[in-house]
């Protein structure tokens, strides 16, 4: 896009769901708060998403699709088994470190504000934990053989704690705490 050309309203629309449902609440956001951030109309958010929950649906298809990429990138560059493993938190750190400031986990987040919610948007929380348990599996398999699930459950344990961390606002370094323990996990293995 030529500088002076505007973003589309699509596009405006989901830099405002991530900015405005991941940060204050999905259910604490009314529709005229998006429409405002995004400066769009509802005809565009209805044209575009169908619904509130079309766009937190599409929002967070998105947001896994960026938080699956920097976990890739993360993965690649693991030098062993155990840095495979824990490479979870490696990529909390980049994903964070790119993503607007946001008190927690997307996801974690919208499951407990939403614990009926509709089938698009539990489709999208149920493939993150698809991945998030698949490949943590997959990555313990080296290191625990036939007790791969159990690391793996270890581990999500210590990745759920270190995001609650970060609403807690300890320990310091949530992610380096979280990867003391999921190691001490893979250690007893």
């Amino acid at each position: 896009m030529t500088t002076g050309q505007k973003v589309p309203a699509r596009e405006r629309l989901l830099a405002a769901a991530e900015e405005v449902f991941f940060d204050r609440g999905i259910r604490a956001t009314g529709v005229d708060e998006v429409l405002s951030t995004a400066k769009v109309s509802a005809a565009s958010l209805y044209t575009h998403f169908g619904s509130k929950d079309g766009l937190v649906a599409e929002a967070l298809r998105v947001r896994l699709a960026e938080w699956q990429s920097v976990w890739d990138e993360c993965a690649v560059r693991a030098g062993s088994d155990l840095e495979r493993l824990l490479s979870v938190f490696d990529a909390l750190a980049v994903f964070r470190a790119r993503q607007p400031a946001a008190r927690w986990c997307a996801f974690l987040s919208t499951a407990t504000e939403l614990p009926d919610a509709g089938d698009e948007i539990a489709a999208v929380l149920a493939a993150d934990t698809v991945l998030l348990t698949g490949r943590l599996r997959h990555f313990a398999k080296p290191l625990a053989g036939d007790r791969a699930a159990d690391l793996a459950d270890d581990v999500v344990l210590a990745y759920n704690g270190t995001l609650a961390a970060y609403l807690r606002g300890y320990p310091a370094d949530p992610v380096e705490a979280g990867r003391r323990v999921a190691a001490a996990s893979a250690a007893a293995y």
